[in-house]
C-alpha cells in the first residue's frame, strides 16, 4: 500500500505517535489529505454529463391541493354543491370519510406566459414563471397518512430508516464545499410527521445525513465555541485528542466512529462556514426586496430567508438543500381539513413571493440553468368538501412540478380526469420523480446502490423509470 492508497482506517489505526487524533481545530485533515485519505463528501463524478448540479427542494409538508394550484377542473364550479357520489360516481375511501358535497375552488385560475401554463390565484408571484416550470400533474402516493407519505417522498419507501433522497444524492456525488454539509435542511419552523428521520441517513454513513439549520432564530446549537479563553479551548481540544486517539486505535474499522469522526471534523469548520453563509449583510436591499424578506407578514419573511439562505448554500456547492415550511399560528400545515381558503392561502401568501424571488434570483445570475428546484407536497386533496369547506387527503391524483436544472420549462405533463380525481394520462409514482431527479444531476438510479442487509439498495428500490417529458 503506497502513501496515496492509505484509507484513514490504515492511517489511524498506524498512528503511535499522536496523529491519529481526532482533529477539532482541523489538525488532522491537512496530514490526512496528504497521504490521501478518504473524504467522504469529496466530489465524486456522475455517470454521465449531468443538466443539474444541484437541488433545492422545496417541500409543501400537508398536502398541497392539486385542484385549487395548478390542475384547472372547471367542472367543479358547474357542479359546486351536488353529491360527489352521483357526480363523479364511486369514490375511494378517505382518511376521515366525512365527505361534503363537490368544492369549486375558491380562486380563479388564468393562463400565464408565453406558454399559457394554467396557474390559480393562489400564486401570483410563482405563477410570473409559468415559462420556467415544469408541472407534473399526475403524481400519485401510496400512502394516504401522513407520516408515511412523507417518507415514501422523501426515501421511496413508506417506512422509517431509508436514507432521504437527499442523503443518496450526498453520498452518490458528494459535495464542492469542504466546509459544509452535502444535505441541508433549512427549517421555517416546522418539523414534519415523521421527525427528523425524513432527512436522515439510513443505513448510508452518518456523514450523509441532513443537517438541520434553522432559518429563524438561532441557527445552529453550539456553533461557536463556548470557551472565550484561546488557551483553555486549545487545552480542552488536545485532551479531546488524546481521548479519541486511544478510542480510534482499539476500535480501528468501525464505519459508525469513523463517520463520527468525519463529523465532528466538519463541525469544527463549520464554525467559520455556517456565520458566512447566515450573513445576509452584504445582500443588497433590492434582493431583501425580491425575496420578501422585509415582507409585513411574519411567515413570508421567514420563508424569504430561507429561500435567500438556500440560495447562498448551492453558491457555496451544497449539493442538496431542502426548505421546510414556517410555522403559521392557528394552521396545521397545508393540511386543510376545514376553512381551505384561510389555511391554503395563509400558507401561499407565505412562500409565493419568496419562491419567485428565488427562481429570479437563480436567474439573474445563471444558476438556474445547473440548479434543479423540486416544489412538492406529499399528497393531493379531494376535489369535494371535507364537512362545508376542506378538502381530505388525497393520494391518487396530485401536482408537483420542477424549474431549471434541464427540466422543459412551461410545460405540464400528465392529466387527471375532469374532476381532478383519478389519473386519466401518464401515472407517475414516487419512484419516477426521484429517478428523473436523480438523472438530471447525471446519475443513472439502477446503478446509485448501497449493500446492505444482503441486497443492494437504492432510492428507487426496484421501481422507477426517468420522466423523459420533463427533460429539456
Amino acid at each position: 500500500m503506497n502513501a496515496l492508497q492509505i484509507s484513514r482506517r490504515a492511517l489511524l489505526s498506524r498512528a503511535a505517535n499522536g496523529f491519529g487524533a481526532l482533529a477539532l481545530g482541523a489538525l488532522l485533515q491537512p496530514a490526512a489529505r496528504a497521504l490521501g485519505a478518504t473524504d467522504p463528501l469529496a466530489p465524486r463524478p456522475s455517470h454521465f454529463r449531468p443538466r443539474a448540479r444541484n437541488v433545492i427542494f422545496l417541500f409543501m409538508e400537508g398536502g398541497v391541493s392539486q385542484v385549487d394550484s395548478f390542475d384547472p377542473k372547471p367542472r367543479l364550479t358547474r357542479h359546486h354543491g351536488e353529491d360527489p357520489r352521483k357526480a363523479i360516481g364511486k369514490l375511494e375511501k378517505t382518511q376521515f370519510e366525512n365527505v361534503g358535497t363537490v368544492f369549486k375552488c375558491p380562486w380563479e385560475f388564468r393562463q400565464h406566459g408565453q406558454s399559457g401554463l394554467w396557474i390559480s390565484d393562489l400564486f401570483p408571484h410563482v405563477a410570473r414563471h409559468a415559462d420556467d416550470l415544469c408541472v407534473l400533474r399526475s403524481m400519485t402516493s401510496a400512502f394516504p397518512e401522513h407520516t408515511s407519505a412523507n417518507y415514501f417522498l422523501h426515501s421511496g419507501l413508506g417506512l422509517q430508516g431509508r436514507p432521504s433522497m437527499g442523503a443518496w444524492v450526498a453520498y452518490g456525488l458528494g459535495s464542492s464545499n469542504h466546509d459544509l454539509p452535502g444535505f441541508v435542511v433549512l427549517n421555517g419552523g416546522l418539523i414534519p410527521p415523521g421527525g427528523v428521520d425524513c432527512f436522515g441517513n439510513g443505513f448510508l454513513p452518518a456523514t450523509y445525513q441532513g443537517t438541520l439549520v434553522n432559518a429563524n432564530g438561532a441557527a445552529l446549537p453550539n456553533v461557536a465555541a463556548i470557551e472565550k479563553d484561546p488557551a483553555r479551548q486549545s487545552a480542552k481540544q488536545r485532551l479531546a485528542q488524546r481521548l479519541n486517539r486511544a478510542s480510534l486505535l482499539r476500535a480501528a474499522g468501525d464505519d459508525a466512529l469513523e463517520s463520527a469522526i468525519a463529523n465532528a471534523e466538519l463541525a469544527g469548520r463549520m464554525q467559520s462556514a455556517v456565520p458566512d453563509f447566515l450573513d445576509l449583510s452584504g445582500e443588497s436591499e433590492a434582493t431583501r426586496q425580491l425575496y420578501g424578506c422585509d415582507a409585513p407578514y411574519a411567515p413570508t419573511r421567514i420563508y424569504a430567508r430561507e429561500c435567500l439562505l438556500a440560495r447562498r448554500l448551492i453558491e457555496r456547492g451544497v449539493r442538496f438543500v431542502e426548505l421546510t415550511i414556517p410555522k403559521i399560528d392557528g394552521l396545521d400545515r397545508w393540511d386543510a381539513h376545514s376553512d381551505i381558503l384561510r389555511n391554503h392561502g395563509n400558507n401561499a401568501r407565505a412562500v409565493d413571493q419568496p419562491i419567485a424571488g428565488l427562481l429570479s434570483d437563480l436567474k439573474a445570475r445563471g444558476l438556474l440553468d445547473d440548479t434543479l428546484v423540486v416544489w412538492a407536497g406529499e399528497f393531493g386533496r379531494t376535489p369535494f368538501a371535507q364537512g362545508s369547506d376542506g378538502r381530505d387527503h388525497h393520494e391518487h391524483a396530485f401536482s408537483v412540478w420542477l424549474a431549471g436544472g434541464g427540466t422543459r420549462g412551461g410545460s405540464a405533463f400528465g392529466q387527471t380526469d375532469e374532476w381532478g380525481y383519478r389519473i386519466v394520462e401518464n401515472p407517475l409514482q414516487m419512484h419516477d420523480l426521484h429517478a428523473t431527479i436523480l438523472h438530471l444531476l447525471g446519475m443513472d438510479h439502477t446503478r446509485l446502490t448501497y449493500r446492505f442487509g444482503g441486497r443492494d439498495i437504492r432510492l428507487t428500490d426496484v421501481h422507477g423509470e426517468v420522466i423523459q417529458a420533463t427533460l429539456a
